[in-house]
């Protein structure tokens, strides 16, 4: 489906403020009623609830300690999304409406932590036969997923052909 419209665009943007609300209120659910002990609270054999802040990157990149740091990844993180809200703006696939919208919803909910708490809330813990992976929330899950549908539709959708 090529060439979507205005209305099409308003659904990324939806999206996006869709996955700012439900990573806003599941972080506020984690810091304000389940204060989860340091080695968390057990959901499954492989899942679990964590207080984990990331005050780097992503997987804890850059994470230094140093206060200007989360100050310099939210002032990267307001630009990016606001080049992704000009992409939205101007994209014409449902596919990469919907990615940005994703991405961008989780881009901000992130960046609205580093503003609060100096760092972002990540509570979902992965884990399995010893194996952890990094804790994470709902704003990353969404970024990774439309970041999935950015790439698919790069590399899946044929180019609309030139009039």
């Amino acid at each position: 489906m090529n060439g979507l419209g205005p209305m099409a665009r308003r659904a990324g943007l939806f999206l996006a403020i869709l996955v700012l609300f439900l990573d806003q209120v599941t972080k506020l659910a984690i810091l304000e009623w389940v204060d989860p002990p340091p080695a968390g609270i057990p959901v499954t054999g492989f899942l679990a609830i964590v207080l984990v802040w990331n005050r780097g990157m992503s997987f804890g990149l850059f994470n230094t300690g140093d206060p200007i740091v989360p100050w310099i990844l939210g002032a990267i993180a307001i630009a990016v999304a606001i080049g992704l809200a000009w992409w939205l703006a101007r994209a014409r696939h449902w596919l990469v409406i919907a990615g940005l919208g994703l991405v961008l919803g989780g881009a901000v909910g992130n960046v609205i932590d580093r503003m609060l708490y100096g760092a972002v809330v990540d509570f979902v813990l992965l884990h399995a036969g010893g194996w952890r992976f990094p804790a994470f929330n709902v704003a990353d899950s969404a970024i990774t997923l439309g970041v999935i549908a950015l790439l698919w539709d790069s590399l899946f959708t044929k180019p609309e052909s030139p009039k």
